[in-house]
């Protein structure tokens, strides 16, 4: 429908429409033959509608009003609808983090807040940015069309970025009483493996996979019997899924020769990943590969999330003092739950009780998940 309309709200609304409706038919009539044909063509008329509406309002003639021809479509090379959905919102003309911040809102379902928090903006903000993009489309008319085969490769980087967001979302749900949304990581694992088999030669495919897998072997040991997270230093190991890791450490092995002079970060963070897979205990993970790996990504990816993982990684390292000393020197995560959670748990291990206490209750202002708050709670209170 944005497609054919040219316009994402009027798209959505038709589509909205024409589910309401969708709802209160068919129990009575029946579920048509082919559903989403009914719905398309349902939305469609409700376009329509809404155009007419909207041209008497502005005095200007209804029939001069056309929905766009969605003729001249290439030849479809994304079998799946999600992933050619994908592939289709992020077009070129937009900036990588709008294109991401579009298909999480638009196609990942999404809330504003949640897309705000998936890359780090206040959701005042990121409504602005999303405004924004969309009377872009509208006002530069860029047509919807999903990509040929050629094109791909261009979008690779925003497609990926969509889909590991969507797996972070369900693997440390940022709102909420659960830890995981097994759902959206289920979903975003289905979609990196299409991504594979798509562009099989590409790395950056082959790395996102990886990476997803690497941590999604240890979902079953993440979550204790009352439902708050377990800490990777505590977590049982025997419960983590070793065909799954076996997976994910052949597919790192393999990105990681294709990008031998080239790192890719998704292939990166695999490898650092497989690193605490493959350790048969906490204290037996080789911190030094991880941090020389945290190194190699911010060479390539020098953002301010990775510098607060690598902080932690030195603290293991060389103690909880080397760790704080980084994190304190990061720049940009005042208003980043994580980053005061960090400060809170090394600044527990330093015995310096009142100021994790003040960096607990930032952390918990800025938007803490309960169950991981609760957590540390506990951790700073001895539990």
């Amino acid at each position: 429908m944005v497609r054919v309309t040219g316009d994402v709200d009027l798209a959505e609304d038709a589509v909205q429409d024409a589910v309401v409706r969708a709802l209160e038919r068919w129990p009575v009539d029946g579920v048509p033959a082919s559903p989403r044909g009914w719905l398309v063509v349902t939305a469609k008329r409700r376009a329509v509608d809404l155009i007419r509406r909207e041209a008497r309002r502005s005095g200007k003639e209804a029939a001069a009003m056309m929905l766009a021809d969605p003729g001249g479509e290439p030849p479809e090379v994304v079998r799946d609808d999600l992933l050619r959905l994908i592939f289709t919102c992020c077009h070129p003309a937009l900036s990588e983090p709008a294109q991401v911040a579009l298909a999480l809102r638009t196609l990942g379902g999404f809330s504003t807040a949640e897309v705000g928090r998936a890359l780090l903006v206040p959701e005042a903000t990121m409504a602005k940015r999303l405004t924004r993009a969309k009377q872009k489309i509208a006002q530069a008319r860029i047509p919807y069309r999903v990509p040929a085969a050629e094109q791909l490769p261009g979008r690779l980087r925003a497609v990926a970025a969509t889909i590991y967001l969507i797996f972070n979302e369900g693997y440390a749900a940022g709102s909420g009483a659960d830890v995981l949304r097994t759902g959206l990581t289920a979903e975003a694992i289905r979609l990196a493996r299409l991504l594979v088999a798509l562009m099989p030669d590409e790395a950056t495919a082959g790395g996102l996979l990886a990476l997803l897998l690497l941590h999604d072997a240890r979902r079953p040991a993440r979550v204790d019997a009352v439902g708050l997270p377990v800490l990777l230093a505590d977590q049982d190991r025997s419960r983590w899924d070793a065909g799954t890791i076996r997976e994910g450490v052949e597919l790192v092995g393999t990105a990681l020769r294709r990008t031998a002079d080239r790192p890719d970060p998704y292939v990166v963070q695999a490898a650092i990943a497989a690193c605490h897979d493959l350790a048969p205990s906490y204290r037996a993970t080789p911190w030094d590969a991880v941090v020389s790996w945290y190194d190699v990504l911010l060479s390539i990816s020098d953002q301010p999330v990775a510098r607060l993982n690598r902080a932690a990684a030195v603290a293991e390292r060389d103690g909880p003092a080397a760790g704080l000393a980084l994190v304190d020197a990061i720049d940009g995560l005042a208003g980043y739950p994580w980053w005061h959670a960090s400060r809170a748990e090394l600044l527990h291990r330093l015995d310096r009780g009142a100021e994790a206490a003040t960096a607990h209750q930032r952390a918990v202002a800025c938007g803490l998940p309960a169950p991981q708050a609760e957590r540390l709670r506990q951790r700073l209170a001895g539990a």
